[in-house]
């Protein structure tokens, strides 16, 4: 299938200690530069249903991170701790300001440690059902706790995946996920789910893919089991944070994003209803509108603040 992208959108390339691929789905100038992040065995397109919703406001850029969509891991480490080295490298020497980070899944844990690391790189934080710990004896999916499982054990996760990928063509690998990680899959543009069929066609000659994969899903699930320090890590994030979760989120309960809500009363936290893991995938338009109303109370604080000084 070939990709074909909107022509406001531009597939860029930078060299980061490696090939790094990123969309620009362009914006205001002068505006805010959001940095979308994206989650496990994900990449930037999951982010082209609500860039467009966005870029009346903001310039909205897409990262592929490393191991994940167009940009290969080339001998660089694909762990959650490498790849928030490679987002602090983006932020730095391709945007050349501070940003809003608007991460999703790992890719929101990943934008919040950058935010308590780095600070000055960080204007604001949006994360999307963020990878959280899990809080003792909360509710886990079966089905979501056997596949940690097996991807965790050496050997046995690279045989799974390469048993999925002898078994599954790209579409299907795509559309299971999804349906996993929404509560209705038919909510996503089509064009947005086409786009994302054809980016995973394109990648999946790669051979090094299942090993990229597990090294990040096994830092992830390592760091996940630390939760003091993660929980250090927030407790460093001084920008304003816009919370969203999805209320029928299997992957990350809500249970888990209550807790870290009740733990850090300044962020803004709103709950999706009838909503999964994606909800930038599955209701962009109400997320989108989640974000530009935060926005809009980023600057009237800025403003409020600024005639106080006077």
């Amino acid at each position: 299938m070939t990709v074909t992208l909107p022509e406001t959108v531009r597939s860029a390339t930078v060299d980061l200690g490696g090939p790094t691929h990123y969309f620009d789905f362009g914006g205001r100038p002068g505006g805010p530069v959001i940095v979308c992040v994206h989650g496990l065995g994900g990449a930037g397109w999951n982010w082209a249903a609500i860039a467009p919703l966005l870029t009346g406001r903001a310039r909205v850029l897409a990262i592929d991170l490393a191991g994940h969509g167009r940009t290969h891991a080339a001998g660089r480490k694909t762990t959650v701790t490498a790849n928030r080295a490679l987002l602090d490298r983006f932020v730095r020497e391709v945007v050349g300001e501070p940003v809003v980070l608007m991460g999703n899944s790992m890719g929101g844990a990943i934008s919040l440690l950058q935010a308590a690391a780095a600070p000055a790189t960080v204007s604001g934080l949006v994360l999307v059902d963020p990878a959280l710990p899990r809080p003792v004896l909360a509710p886990i999916d079966p089905r979501v706790a056997a596949t940690f499982a097996v991807m965790s054990l050496p050997g046995l996760g690279e045989a799974a995946l390469n048993r999925r990928r002898r078994r599954r063509t790209p579409a299907q690998q795509v559309r299971e996920t999804l349906a996993l990680c929404c509560v209705d899959p038919g909510r996503i543009p089509p064009d947005v789910l086409a786009l994302g069929i054809a980016l995973t066609e394109e990648r999946y000659g790669q051979p090094s893919g299942p090993a990229d994969f597990l090294d990040a899903a096994r830092s992830l699930v390592r760091m996940l089991a630390r939760p003091r320090k993660f929980r250090e890590a927030m407790s460093r994030v001084s920008a304003p944070v816009l919370f969203i979760h999805g209320e029928a989120d299997r992957l990350v309960s809500l249970r888990a994003a209550q807790a870290i809500a009740d733990a850090n009363p300044r962020w803004r936290f709103e709950i999706g209803r009838g909503l999964g893991h994606v909800p930038q995938l599955e209701a962009p338009d109400w997320t989108a509108a989640l974000v530009l109303d935060w926005l809009h109370s980023l600057d009237n604080l800025t403003s409020a603040s600024s005639s106080s000084t006077r």
